[in-house]
Order: C-alpha cells, then sequence, then structure tokens
C-alpha cells in the first residue's frame, strides 16, 4: 500500500539514462531558480520605506537614490555570478570560489551561511504566502501553521516527482506575477505621466529633511536590498541546465538581473509617485494595485499573484539547497546520502531534509517568522561577500585576459556586499546575534564530519600497516527460547556452516521451565550443547550478553571468532509485527555494537 501511495504522489521511477529529460530549459529554469529573487519585489522595497517614514514622510523621497543603490549592487552581482558560472561550470557558486580561493574554512562558512539561508527561504516564504491566503480568510488564521506545513508537504512532493515536472507546472504561477507587475507598473506610469496623479501626494526630490543621518541612509539601502536575497542560487544550479549549461546559465541569470532591476525600480519609483507610507494593515505592493485600478478584478490579481509568488519562493531553495549539499556531500563534510538520487532522478534527501528543517522552524516559531528575515538576509550577504572576494584573489593570482575589468567588477561587488553585511550586523544585532554561534558550530560540525569520513577510509583501506587477526576457528552461540521450527532453521544452519562449537543458549525464568527445557532438549538436539541460564530479574539481555562476554574472552584468547546467530520468525503481514515480542531484534541491537562480535539473523518466514 506505501509503495502504491508513493508511486501515485512522486510517480514512476526514471531510468539513469533519462536524466538528460530532467535537465531545464531557460525558460523553465528561470521560472523555478528566479522565484525567490523576483519574490523579494514584494518587500524589498517597503523595507525601505519602513526604514524612512522613523524620520517623517518628507524622507521617503530618499527610496528613489537608495533604490538607484541597490540596483548598482544588483549589477555587480550578475555581473560577478556571471564570471563565477563560466569560472566554475560545475555549480556550488559562493562555496567552490571560497573553498579554493579563500581557504577551506571560507567555503565551509559560504556554504553553511547558504544552507541555513535555503532552509529559511522555505520557512520564510511559505509563512509570507500563508499569511496572505489567511488575510484574504480571516477565518483560516488560527490554522496558520497547519496551512503552512502542508504547503511545505505540496511542494516537496512536486519537487520529489522530479525538477522539469515541478518547473513546468510553477512557471505558470512566476510569469503570471511578471505580467501583472509588468501591467501594474505600465498603467501607473502612464498615469503619472499623463498627470493623472496629483504631483502634490509627494515630497518634491532633493527636498531637505531634518534628523536624516547616513547612518539611516545606509540602513535603508541594507533593508533595501532584502530584494537580492536568491540572485545567487543559479550559479549554484548550473548542472540542472540543459547543455552547454554555463551558457544557459549566465543567460538565465542575466534575464532574472533584467526583470528583478525593472520590477523593484517601477515598484519603488510607483510608491514615492502616489506618496505611498507604510502601513501595518497593508503591503505596499497592495496600496500601489489600489491606487492604479481600484479594487476591481485587476487588484484582486495582482495579490492573488503576489500571494502565489511569495509561496513558490520557496521552490528555490528546494532548487538550489540538494546541488549545494551534493558538493559539501561530495568533498565529505556533510552526509554522503545528499550524494544519492531518488526514483524520479532528484536528489530526494536533500528535498526531504529541507522540508523537515523547514516545517520545524515553521512550528517552532508558529508560522510567524518575521523576525527570521534578518538572517535570512545575512545568510545572504555572507556568502556574496566572501565569492566576491575569493574572485578577487582567484584574478589576481590567474591574471587571465582582461582580468582588470573583471577584477573591478568584483571590487565593487565585494565592497557592497561587505558594507551591507556590516551594516546588518550593526543595526539588527539584537536580530542576528545567533549567527555568531551557530555559524562556527556548523563549520565545526562540517570538520567533525570529515574527520570522521577520513578515519573510516583510513581503516577500511586495505593498504594500511594494520595486521589482520588470522582466525583459527569459529564458536557459534544461539539463543533459543523454545523448541519449534524457527530454532531448527537456526540449527540446521549452523551446523551447514560446520563451526568449531554450537553452544544453544536458553534464559529460564524459574527453575521448574529450566529442568523441563533441558529434558526435552536432551531428547531433541543431543549433540548439541545447550547452556541454561536463570535470570532473577526475567531479564533475557543481562544474563545472555555476560555469557557471550565470557565464552568471547576465551575465544579471543585461541584467535577463534564468536558468532552469535539469532533465530527470529518473520510474520506474513507487516502489521502482525506488532503482536509479537521482538526479543530477537532486542538482542541483535544490544550486540551489534560488541567490538569482535559477529551478530547474524537466521528468518523464518511464516506462511499464515
Amino acid at each position: 500500500m506505501l509503495s502504491a501511495l508513493k508511486r501515485l504522489l512522486i510517480g514512476q521511477p526514471l531510468k539513469s539514462a533519462e536524466l538528460g529529460d530532467q535537465k531545464l530549459n531557460k525558460t523553465k529554469a528561470l521560472a523555478i531558480l528566479s522565484s525567490d529573487a523576483l519574490s523579494s519585489v514584494a518587500y524589498g522595497p517597503e523595507q525601505i520605506l519602513i526604514v524612512l517614514i522613523t524620520i517623517s514622510a518628507a524622507a521617503l523621497w530618499y527610496s528613489v537614490p537608495i533604490g538607484v543603490g541597490v540596483l548598482i549592487l544588483l549589477l555587480a552581482l550578475i555581473l560577478s555570478y556571471r564570471q563565477i558560472i563560466f569560472a566554475y561550470p560545475r555549480g556550488g557558486g559562493a562555496y567552490v570560489v571560497s573553498k579554493e580561493n579563500l581557504g577551506v574554512n571560507a567555503g565551509l562558512l559560504a556554504g553553511g551561511s547558504l544552507l541555513v539561508d535555503y532552509i529559511l527561504t522555505v520557512a520564510v516564504s511559505i509563512s509570507a504566502g500563508t499569511d496572505a491566503i489567511t488575510s484574504a480568510f480571516p477565518s483560516l488564521h488560527p490554522y496558520n501553521v497547519n496551512i503552512a506545513t502542508l504547503l511545505v508537504i505540496a511542494i516537496t512532493i512536486l519537487n520529489l516527482r522530479g525538477i522539469t515536472e515541478s518547473a513546468s507546472i510553477l512557471a505558470y504561477p512566476v510569469y503570471l506575477f511578471i505580467l501583472a507587475l509588468f501591467i501594474l507598473i505600465c498603467v501607473g506610469l502612464y498615469k503619472e505621466v499623463t498627470g493623472t496623479v496629483s504631483p502634490e501626494v509627494h515630497v518634491t526630490m532633493g527636498t531637505p529633511v531634518a534628523g536624516i543621518t547616513l547612518f539611516l541612509l545606509l540602513k535603508a539601502f541594507a533593508s533595501g536590498s532584502s530584494a537580492l536575497t536568491g540572485v545567487e542560487a543559479i550559479s549554484n544550479a548550473i548542472p540542472n541546465f540543459k547543455e552547454p549549461g554555463p551558457k544557459n546559465a549566465s543567460k538565465t541569470l542575466a534575464a532574472m538581473g533584467l526583470l528583478l532591476a525593472i520590477l523593484f525600480s517601477g515598484i519603488v519609483y510607483l510608491a514615492f509617485a502616489y506618496g505611498i507610507v507604510p502601513k501595518a494593515q497593508e503591503t505596499v505592493v497592495s496600496q500601489i494595485a489600489s491606487y492604479t485600478f481600484g479594487r476591481n478584478y485587476m487588484y484582486y490579481i495582482i495579490q492573488g499573484t503576489t500571494a502565489m509568488i511569495l509561496v513558490l519562493a520557496a521552490n528555490t531553495g528546494y532548487s538550489a539547497f540538494p546541488l549545494l549539499a551534493v558538493n559539501l556531500a561530495r568533498d565529505k563534510y556533510i552526509a554522503r546520502m545528499f550524494t544519492i538520487r531518488g526514483d524520479r532522478l532528484g536528489y530526494s534527501n536533500g528535498i526531504i531534509f529541507l522540508a523537515i528543517m523547514s516545517i520545524i522552524l515553521i512550528i517552532t516559531f508558529k508560522g510567524r517568522t518575521e523576525h527570521l528575515i534578518p538572517l535570512y538576509a545575512v545568510g545572504v550577504f555572507i556568502p556574496f561577500t566572501l565569492a566576491q572576494t575569493g574572485m578577487l584573489v582567484k584574478w589576481v593570482r590567474e591574471k587571465p585576459k582582461g582580468w582588470i575589468v573583471k577584477l573591478t567588477i568584483n571590487l565593487i561587488g565585494a565592497l557592497i556586499s561587505f558594507t551591507v553585511m556590516l551594516i546588518f550586523f550593526i543595526t539588527k544585532l539584537g536580530q542576528v546575534w545567533p549567527v555568531f554561534i551557530f555559524l562556527p558550530l556548523i563549520v565545526y560540525t562540517f570538520h567533525k564530519i570529515k574527520k570522521h569520513y577520513e578515519a573510516v577510509g583510513e581503516q577500511l583501506r586495505i593498504t594500511t600497516c594494520e595486521p589482520s587477526v588470522e582466525i583459527k576457528g569459529n564458536v557459534m552461540i544461539i539463543p533459543v527460547a523454545g523448541i519449534t521450527h524457527v530454532v531448527e532453521n537456526s540449527m540446521n544452519y549452523a551446523k551447514s556452516l560446520a563451526p568449531d562449537q554450537i553452544i544453544a543458549v536458553y534464559v529460564a525464568f524459574d527453575r521448574e521451565a529450566e529442568k523441563q527445557f533441558q529434558e526435552k532438549w536432551e531428547c531433541w538436539q543431543p549433540d548439541v550443547r545447550l547452556v541454561t541460564l536463570h535470570s532473577h530479574y526475567r531479564s533475557i539481555i543481562q544474563p545472555l550478553t555476560k555469557f557471550i562476554d565470557t565464552v568471547e574472552h576465551k575465544a579471543n584468547e585461541s584467535n577463534y571468532r564468536v558468532t552469535v546467530l539469532i533465530p527470529q520468525f518473520i510474520p506474513k503481514r507487516n502489521w502482525q509485527h506488532i503482536l509479537h515480542n521482538q526479543s530477537s531484534l532486542l538482542i541483535r541491537a544490544f550486540l551489534l555494537y560488541r567490538r569482535d562480535l559477529i551478530v547474524t539473523t537466521v528468518p523464518y518466514h511464516l506462511k499464515k
């Protein structure tokens, strides 16, 4: 039944030869990898206004020059990540660039930051989308966490079906959002140009404002830069593109940058032209749409597509997280299971892990993850800064043709990214201080995992100087609970291996049962030695393991190996397992980690 449900939800397994069919063309890649960046248009300009309004409404005109500054940073990032795509065509983005040019720890810091950022992307985006839904239907507000969890599960299932299939479905709402905002901006600009909008609704640009400081302007710039989260996702996901991967990825990156620049600048300018003041009850995009169209069908289309893009922004995390995890796993910094492709040729372990961590965050913060947004932004600007600094080192070291221009691009990007990161740390220290704790812990964990894998490899390698121990013989211990076909099956198997000695062990809880079993055994298996152990406290494990320890100690002195052969019957139906004491599983679990002991199970399958 579980297998049938899995096939229904995920689909039939794909052959490895079909991997090429799971690659993305530029149209689908733009939709699936740009949703995070494009969705930030819905809150990036608003973040600028929220900071400026703390001075006065007169200060809101600064949003236009601040928006220009954000666009300059966007251009620097797009040009920088385009260079990264061609320099590192296998993907990995900031992690690979930092590791190869700045050292392992810098790479792990970038990789760890991005892993956390993608988890936050899913949690924050889904929660924001859920808020949009429950705002439209207030009666659903008590079920925020349930709705958010269901949305995570739905997007997870969609991604487990394969990247091509998920991209085909998710492309429609993404492009619908882009079209809706283009219409909004065009109609809004037309009204502003034709004089429909009164120039008196906003303060003239250049008007002196008392109380404005450079610090506050930088804070507003940093807040607006949150609109650039997700820009790096394409450089991480180059292996998902159809060939030629780097060329297609760079074109997709350029298209994303152009769309983001147009939508961001359009919303910023219309907010200034309409004299929009941020409200707690209504978003800036909602106010612009309301002023432009009134509360008609176009308003609701814009609000609906905005809610959809906020939910679908989570899909950028689902696209980029598994591929970044693959790069870290190949370098042995996280579990190797992240390199395994699932039935539908996606890295399903990474997808499932991302979903679980996101749901935990949503439940922990009860679907209200607004105060995680600063962490979310910092998690991006740390890799931004490291990646561009790494590219600086690369150009200086290698000096390829035209390296001065490339160096200049990365230098500008690195300086702006570093400035934004510092502003976040200075102005939002109370919200981002956990970064100073969990990032070092993540890097430390990466090193511990790497050390473990290296130790395992060293011990498994047959070229190591550790001498192998010559085994002279084998002693088999068989725990028995009665005289049954299950025990008979195990006895026959043990005898077929011709060990030096077979010892059957029976643990009795009362003396009379012990005596009766010994008599029956003498008649049934007279050639097999039986050891009976009396348990005063009705425990099977304690007396059995004590006896095994004694035998093992004597066997090791003579270079004999001890094997514990555990009889186990398997019910015909899976649900029938719960009706039986799982003594054999308990014994196996308890003995499995003994150093010089071999533990094996002999199954006996029931037919009824």
